[in-house]
């Protein structure tokens, strides 16, 4: 098997009923034995662009070896008209993070796939430096290795203070060349300690690019930092019942 890492990620694409939508990033978070897919809240319902997709669907390996073969796993967002993701608000306004427990039974026989769990979660602030070196494994603009069919990486450094909410809101800022289509990506700091198959710690889920709107685009460059979700959040999101619900 590659790289474990690349393991954790996959390609998630959005449908209304049957015509392809928009393209994004995703990633596998186990706890107590059941599988979740985690995204950006906006991959799968966004008011303000209109995005309202009612079903997604991701792609996982089927064969150890030959990462030729592939299976798209079909999801439906809704059930009786409700929405079947998790996402949460706090004290500074929604968090732009999702997640879909995803029906094992659904999953092709032989899936191959690694999965982040409460043991990678970043719990202690101050083992994070500002300028820490950090990478975001995704599918910007679609891009990946269409043979194979894995993710591929960005460099990124901590932008802000990590452990602080930026700004009031749940994330701290990362320091990398985004795109679109890497929204909900795993923001991810090497942590040799850190399980034996998958040496990473989780810090967060990659969002958005961040930029001013008073910038002159004519003068200005993009600032080039993107927002980051804390990934602590998924101790809520995971929770059974989800916490401050009955």
């Amino acid at each position: 098997m590659t790289e474990p890492l690349l393991m954790t990620t996959a390609r998630v694409t959005t449908f209304d009923g049957e015509r392809l939508l928009t393209g994004a990033s995703g990633f596998f978070f186990e706890r107590a034995e059941r599988l979740f897919l985690v995204t950006s809240r906006h991959v799968l319902h966004d008011d303000a662009s209109e995005h309202r997709p009612n079903r997604i669907e991701v792609e996982v390996h089927v064969d150890p070896v030959n990462l030729t073969l592939s299976h798209n796993v079909s999801v439906w967002l809704y059930e009786a008209g409700k929405s079947q993701w998790r996402q949460g608000a706090d004290s500074g306004g929604e968090i732009d993070v999702a997640a879909i427990e995803i029906d094992r039974a659904l999953l092709p026989a032989g899936v191959q796939l690694c999965c982040f769990s409460e043991e990678h979660l970043q719990v202690a602030p101050d083992e994070v430096e500002v300028g820490a070196s950090l990478l975001i494994v995704g599918f910007p603009l679609g891009f990946h290795d269409t043979m194979y069919h894995l993710p591929v990486v960005r460099q990124a450094a901590v932008a802000s203070a990590f452990g602080i909410r930026f700004q009031g809101q749940g994330l701290f800022l990362t320091d990398a060349r985004t795109h679109r289509g890497t929204s909900g990506a795993p923001v991810v700091m090497r942590a040799p300690g850190t399980g034996a198959t998958l040496p990473w710690k989780l810090l967060g889920i990659h969002s958005s690019r961040i930029d001013m709107g008073t910038r002159d685009v004519n003068l200005d460059e993009s600032l080039g930092l993107n927002a980051a979700w804390y990934a602590t959040i998924l101790l809520t999101l995971t929770a059974n019942p989800i916490l401050g619900r009955s």
